[in-house]
């Protein structure tokens, strides 16, 4: 039997759903233009400056935190969090498998134990009772990851670390503006760090920044961010080991910049989302991820579903991506699971299901730039994965 163009697989040699561009990232105008020039006529490029200060303030604003302090990526982000709290040789750290290795590796970097946890299976993030399991008498700290933008269940966490003493540290890098129970994350727990790095929903090319409502916490971060400089205190006065984690001026205009846009981008995302949701919802073989109740914003900065590869006769997650794609849809499998790496050293053992079953199997991630785009463009994503399972054949 003959397979119409219209049928056949893109992958095949068919005709693509769609090869028109999906909205490109970064977004920038004659603003960022205007703000780096008033850096570089400035003279004053890094210390001293205003447009960090000035970031930072805004920043904490926008998180409903009290301090911000902008370094120079996430990973040091963390890093700067976790020497602040006092963690170190022989304290053990509880964090997720899924997730990106700058959450570990300051685990690492201050000597301390990653002690890697699953995740819910329908959220993708930490599973809070999977937490409290793992505590241990060394356990010093948690840093639950708000997958994709979505806040990790902040409730049970936060009575977990209060129960246990336990530093709570928020992994936000993914999750400007979101919200639980209508309060912005990062300030809930102890401290919380976002990424400014390029493919964030709030973006300056590389760039971090951690807040926190708590004055003591600050003023420590504050410190050793600053080559352990007393806050207020004289230049080369060096009161504890510090580095320089300082984000520059340039990096500080270009998010200045960036916050003009972001509210509207990030409605846009969540409706365009919600409207993806309600259409996968009703294709068999796809499952969007659970939603939590008490997300009352989500950023998405990544957009995840579930593939079923039962529903598609057994084809592989990783041929439908490969087919997905061919049809004019970029996608990725995300992660692979940070208890296998290699740089752990044989430090990890054991399986965590739920985490290698996304890794492996399961998991299928949009970009945020997609969801920038217009409702037809949210259609054409549907009409791909309907193509596919209809033609599965074509693949077996």
């Amino acid at each position: 039997m003959m397979v119409s163009d219209m049928e056949k697989l893109a992958i095949k040699g068919g005709k693509p759903v769609r090869t028109k561009p999906f909205p490109s990232w970064p977004v920038f105008g004659e603003k960022e233009l205007r703000l780096l020039r008033e850096v570089v006529e400035s003279g004053v490029w890094g210390v001293g400056g205003k447009m960090k200060e000035k970031f930072e303030r805004k920043f904490a604003e926008l998180q409903d935190a009290k301090y911000a302090l902008a370094v120079a990526n996430g990973t040091l982000a963390i890093e700067v969090a976790l020497r602040a709290a006092g963690i170190g040789k022989g304290d053990e750290v509880i964090l997720p498998s899924y997730t990106f290795v700058g959450t570990a590796s300051p685990v690492v970097y201050v000597n301390a134990k990653p002690v890697f946890v699953d995740i819910d299976p329908e959220t993708y993030c930490i599973d809070p009772e999977a937490v409290e399991k793992a505590v241990t008498e060394r356990t010093k700290a948690i840093i639950p990851v708000h997958v994709a933008g979505q806040p990790a269940d902040m409730d049970r966490l936060t009575e977990i670390a209060e129960t246990y003493n336990l530093t709570l540290i928020e992994d936000a890098a993914q999750a400007h503006c979101s919200e639980w129970d209508g309060r912005r994350v990062g300030a809930i727990g102890d401290m919380g760090i976002f990424s400014f790095q390029s493919s964030k929903n709030l973006n300056c090319g590389e760039g971090g920044a951690i807040v926190t409502n708590d004055d003591e916490l600050y003023r420590l971060c504050w410190s050793i961010h600053n080559c352990g400089r007393e806050l207020g205190g004289e230049w080369y006065r060096h009161v504890r080991l510090g580095g320089n984690c300082r984000m520059t001026e340039f990096q500080a205009a270009i998010l200045l910049a960036q916050l003009d846009r972001l509210e509207e981008q990030s409605r846009r995302r969540e409706e365009n989302a919600l409207y993806l949701t309600e259409r996968l919802s009703a294709v068999s073989g796809v499952e969007p991820l659970k939603r939590l109740p008490k997300v009352t914003r989500h950023s998405y900065h990544l957009y995840i579903f579930r593939y079923l590869e039962s529903e598609f006769e057994g084809l592989s997650r990783d041929r439908f991506i490969e087919a997905l794609r061919a049809e004019g849809i970029p996608c990725s499998p995300g992660y692979t699971p940070l208890h296998r790496m290699d740089f752990l050293n044989g430090r990890v053992s054991g399986r965590l299901e739920n985490t290698e079953r996304a890794c492996y199997r399961e998991a299928v991630w949009l970009k945020q730039n997609v969801l920038l785009g217009t409702r037809e463009d949210m259609d054409s994503i549907v009409e791909a994965i309907e193509k596919i399972r209809e033609n599965v054949s074509q693949l077996l």
